[in-house]
């Protein structure tokens, strides 16, 4: 088992406990704060069961994630070794390719198909960390940088799992705003909620992993405000983790199929996930006006 895998599975019991003491924390506060949703079963059950199965897929596919990031680091004609030096640089820089692949998750519709599957709760809390994809393989493309600038692979796998870990807590309501430095640089759970958030205001907003200072600077950055709405602009009613793992996947199938050129099936892929033939761009709102 690698580090990367030991680190995860070490941290599994620390997930249920602290899931647990949510569980308490929310039903307490339910009594005061309407904000608070706490958990559903079924809905839980089935963030559960996608965060478990999730673990079996990443497991299989660690050997070639290894094999794609160990022919980058062999590229590199140094090495950054084993000190803290290379673990800062690998836990910043990591965070920073985190960004930019968590905001293509949301902006090309064939990541969001993977990316989808942990927004389509309509609850917030610790278990809605662990709903995560069955096929977000692609990933690991994000990450070759750290590997070329001669970070170890194994430190690269590492800083993967502890930013995962870290994002872990922020999934709750249980934990309001914190001291307003710490709000400014690290991801907080009220910056995560408004990720969440499916207002139009906080769609595709605070795309950070452990900081928040990578959305301040690429200006994709928006404060709690609104008490947020959970889940996705249209949601799917179901609990079924199958349905849930495939049904962007299946409305893309579906939108290929329709589609009456392959200009527009190449759109269906590569552009967001609101895209379609007869979407109004503002350009051309103003021209109709």
């Amino acid at each position: 088992m690698s580090l990367a895998d030991k680190i995860l599975f070490i941290a599994i019991p620390g997930f249920i406990a602290l899931m647990l003491l949510e569980i308490a924390v929310t039903r307490a506060g339910q009594k005061q704060e309407s904000r608070m949703l706490g958990y559903l079963a079924p809905d839980s059950r089935t963030s559960l069961t996608m965060g478990t199965v999730s673990l079996v897929f990443n497991g299989g596919w660690r050997l070639v994630e290894v094999l794609i990031l160990g022919a980058a680091a062999s590229v590199v004609p140094w090495s950054l070794g084993h000190g803290w030096v290379c673990w800062l640089v690998a836990i910043v820089f990591l965070d920073l390719c985190y960004y930019w692949d968590h905001r293509a998750g949301h902006q090309v519709r064939m990541l969001w198909a993977s990316h989808v599957v942990h927004h389509s709760s309509e609850r917030y809390n610790l278990s809605t960390a662990l709903r995560q994809t069955w096929t977000g393989e692609y990933t690991v493309l994000f990450f070759l940088p750290v590997a070329l600038v001669g970070v170890p692979v194994e430190i690269v796998l590492a800083s993967w799992s502890i930013n995962l870990l870290y994002q872990f807590w922020i999934h709750t309501e249980a934990i309001d705003r914190l001291w307003a430095p710490i709000e400014y640089v690290f991801n907080t759970p009220s910056h995560h909620r408004v990720h969440h958030g499916s207002q139009s205001q906080y769609l595709d907003r605070n795309y950070g992993g452990m900081l928040i200072v990578w959305d301040r600077l690429f200006r994709s950055f928006e404060p709690e405000g609104e008490q947020v709405r959970y889940g996705l602009t249209k949601n799917i009613g179901t609990y079924n983790p199958l349905r849930v793992a495939t049904h962007e996947y299946v409305a893309i199938w579906r939108d290929l199929r329709t589609a009456t050129s392959w200009r527009d099936r190449a759109r269906f892929l590569l552009r967001g996930p609101g895209w379609s033939p007869t979407t109004v761009t503002p350009e051309q709102e103003l021209v109709a006006a």
